[in-house]
């Protein structure tokens, strides 16, 4: 598997470009790591090495992405996490475990972060709804990933209308945290069950838009009707006006 993590390495380094990779840069407040390489042909060149080893069983190519995972590299991980999707057929109970350990010793930006939850978690917890518990413990972490991926991994769920319950659960939980990246990532949690639960979710906002941050509030809202959001920012506090941008 050494032969194809570097040629994987030789093709990522062809296909780098300074003029992307330094305006990549600027849509991260974290110092990252990248080739500079746009998404859609980091997600071609996935596929391309995926094709090379998908015979050699689930538990191999699991090991090739910690070793991705562990350069620190963007795009890296993004092949990571595109691979540990194209197995989501194969997922076992026990995998959970092995995502977890790659948000915990691995995840540093909010990319990295939600390419995996979005699809590989988010994906995983569909077949094994049981295992949603562990968000509850995420949303406690004093790591600001785990937080945030404790929210992410429901983003797709909750578009089809799951974790209603587990997803308010998760909300009270990260309702007044301090960091806008998680602040956004509930927020955008929220957004995503108003797709399926409109009136539930607006309910959920106005018992607790007094203690919501700005930043959560407007993402949760952003497809309401607009009659209900003005209401969901109408005499938020005393000292923050409503204005336009609040939308």
């Amino acid at each position: 598997m050494n032969e194809i993590l570097i040629e994987i390495r030789e093709t990522l380094k062809e296909n780098s470009d300074g003029e992307i990779k330094e305006g990549d840069h600027r849509f991260f407040k974290e110092a990252v790591r990248l080739y500079g390489i746009k998404t859609a042909v980091v997600n071609q060149i996935a596929k391309e090495f995926f094709n090379k080893i998908k015979d050699f069983g689930k538990s191999r190519i699991f090991d090739v992405c910690g070793e991705l995972w562990h350069s620190g590299i963007e795009e890296e991980s993004i092949i990571a996490c595109r691979w540990s999707y194209f197995l989501h057929k194969k997922y076992e109970k026990k995998d959970l475990e092995i995502f977890e350990s790659w948000l915990e010793k691995y995840v540093s930006n909010w990319a990295s972060c939600d390419t995996l939850c979005n699809h590989t978690i988010g994906t995983y917890l569909e077949m094994y709804p049981a295992r949603v518990v562990v968000l509850m413990r995420w949303a406690k972490s004093e790591n600001r990933w785990m937080r945030r991926a404790s929210a992410v991994s429901l983003i797709i769920p909750a578009k089809k209308g799951k974790f209603l319950k587990e997803l308010f659960e998760i909300a009270d939980l990260l309702l007044t945290d301090k960091d806008d990246l998680v602040q956004k990532s509930y927020g955008w949690m929220l957004k995503a069950a108003s797709q399926s639960h409109p009136k539930k979710v607006f309910d959920y906002v106005m018992k607790n838009k007094q203690k919501m941050s700005r930043t959560a509030l407007r993402y949760a809202i952003e497809k309401m009707p607009p009659e209900w959001k003005t209401k969901a920012m109408e005499r938020r506090n005393t000292d923050e006006p409503v204005t336009k941008e609040a939308y």
